[in-house]
């Protein structure tokens, strides 16, 4: 027996405590930078399975066929990709088509910024040598071998993440049964996992939402600007409606210049100015306290989301930092008690329980509660 003298067993202070776990997060963020290009794909995957898997949930309650669910799983997601990507290549086909009308507006523009610059006290021979070596076929040669560097990785990533997705699709169909099976010994790990399937999924009907309301009133306006393609670049707009807080900024920039090469300064600012006016305040003003109440994320934490996994895993990474900062919330939060008081800081609220787990809890039967 222990006498009362004794002292405590010894253990590490606190503080040694935080830095072994922040030394060990930079080499797991470090890992993850490196692995990029093979873990974009796979969260892309994961994402879209959550997304889609109630459809094989609902169907398998329905008496339906394993086999027929995990087939309606696999086509609902790959359709998906295959309308977005076919109706891109189209669009983007047209844009090619379309730009050599632009050559001498082009030229002129060119030609503009040449003499302004002179005008500043910038030597006009400088500025022509600088085109001139901008424009030399070995340069243009390197940007075209950059390009199809790119697609030829865009094909071979594209070409995982199908296959990544056939397996996770499959796998979904039964997986609600054994988080069932699984819940009894480890009802915190499940409830963790449960909080970001349901976030994710609000997250993305969410911004699905808005995303379709911007694109709709940005090709109008577009279109009644008179800019061409308007249907491209509400396509874009609703992609990039996914980059919390600064998608509309890279949305912006392609209608932007054909205004400026259509229409001179003018057409360039009446774009800005009415994407501003109307991407701005949905975007930037009432979509992110819709998604911060759904999600349980404050907007300071989903703009550092954008920043941190954008660095991470590169543009996909910014694509998808809302749904990877709730699966690191419920792994490194909502997993264990003892964190939880964490909530109210990420989500900028004074509720401790997160939104998105107050009607998914796990509750494990007891023996006091087990019928006799």
């Amino acid at each position: 027996m222990r006498s009362g003298t004794e002292p405590p067993p010894a253990g590490l202070p606190r503080g040694v405590i935080v830095l072994l776990g922040t030394a060990c997060l930079v080499v797991v963020v470090g890992g993850m930078r490196v692995t990029a290009d093979l873990l974009g794909p796979v969260f892309l995957a994961l994402m879209l399975t959550v997304t889609i898997s109630p459809i094989a949930v609902w169907m398998r309650s329905r008496g339906v066929p394993l086999w027929l669910a995990m087939i309606a799983n696999v086509t609902a997601v790959y359709l998906l990709l295959v309308s977005l990507g076919t109706a891109m290549a189209l669009s983007l086909a047209r844009l090619i088509d379309l730009m050599p009308q632009y050559q001498e507006q082009f030229t002129d523009l060119r030609d503009q910024l040449t003499r302004t610059l002179a005008a500043a006290g910038v030597d006009q021979g400088q500025v022509l040598a600088a085109l001139h070596e901008a424009t030399d076929p070995g340069s243009v040669a390197h940007v075209v071998e950059f390009v199809f560097g790119g697609v030829a990785a865009a094909l071979s990533n594209t070409v995982f993440l199908l296959a990544v997705l056939l397996f996770m699709c499959i796998d979904a169909v039964d997986f609600p049964a054994r988080m069932r099976a699984s819940a009894a010994e480890r009802p915190e790990v499940i409830g963790a996992l449960r909080s970001f399937a349901s976030g994710t999924r609000r997250y993305l009907w969410v911004t699905t939402v808005f995303g379709l309301i911007v694109a709709v009133a940005d090709t109008f306006l577009l279109w009644a600007l008179g800019i061409p393609l308007p249907l491209l670049w509400g396509l874009l707009s609703f992609i990039t409606n996914y980059i919390p807080n600064i998608g509309f900024i890279i949305g912006v920039i392609p209608p932007a210049l054909l205004g400026l090469l259509q229409d001179g300064v003018a057409g360039m600012l009446w774009v800005v100015a009415l994407y501003c006016a109307v991407n701005f305040v949905i975007q930037s003003v009432i979509q992110p306290k819709v998604v911060g109440d759904a999600v349980g994320l404050s907007a300071s934490v989903s703009f550092l989301s954008l920043v941190f996994w954008g660095w991470v895993l590169g543009p996909l990474g910014a694509l998808l930092a809302i749904p990877l900062s709730l699966l690191a919330k419920g792994l490194l939060v909502d997993i264990d008690p003892a964190t939880r008081w964490i909530n109210p800081l990420l989500s900028g609220t004074d509720n401790a329980e997160p939104p998105d787990r107050r009607d998914e809890r796990v509750t494990v039967p007891t023996a006091a509660a087990k019928p006799h």
